[in-house]
């Protein structure tokens, strides 16, 4: 079967995180920038050599100042680490309807961890314009620690200004080349 090649169609995706604040909510932000490459054998996304890389810098949780911290050398540290990158190494089926576990190295700060992402793949589509689409919902967690951002703050009730487990959110639409 012929290799086929995949990119992300970026008026129809988009990336998404949520963090506990304060310990008593939850504070959404997303990367306004990313990419995805993708490399399938026809359209068998269960073959796909997935490349994924997020410009850091695009942070957006609706608070400049919160974004300016987010990218100072306390969090995400932009300057010296500009992309958060993801490389898919197995997926697995879970029920055969379209939900699977992908498996892949995220990368933050110079440090990788493999990490699991659940997948709800949407299928493949014709748009009226004859573009060949494919969709996938992702829903994951990492524990941001485990990547080099530690920065926290004790608030006087003893709890923690940020929490460790980062939610991960997404809609993705690749668009056939």
């Amino acid at each position: 079967m012929a290799k086929q090649q995949w990119v992300l169609d970026p008026s129809h995706s988009e990336l998404g995180f949520k963090i506990r604040h304060l310990m008593i909510t939850n504070v959404s932000g997303k990367f306004n920038d990313f990419t995805v490459d993708a490399e399938t054998e026809g359209e068998d996304f269960m073959t796909a050599k997935v490349k994924v890389a997020i410009d850091v810098d695009s942070i957006n949780t609706g608070s400049a100042d919160r974004d300016k911290h987010l990218r100072s050398p306390e969090f995400f540290d932009v300057n010296a680490y500009r992309n958060i990158t993801f490389v898919a190494t197995r997926y697995e089926s879970v029920d055969g309807d379209g939900s699977y576990e992908l498996y892949g190295d995220l990368t933050i700060r110079d440090v990788t961890k493999n990490i699991k992402l659940d997948i709800e793949f949407g299928g493949v589509v014709k748009d009226p314009w004859g573009n060949t689409k494919a969709g996938f919902t992702i829903n994951g967690k990492i524990n941001r620690k485990d990547f080099g951002l530690t920065w926290n703050a004790a608030t006087e009730t003893g709890g923690v200004m940020v929490g460790d487990e980062v939610k991960i959110n997404g809609e993705v639409q690749l668009i056939k080349k």
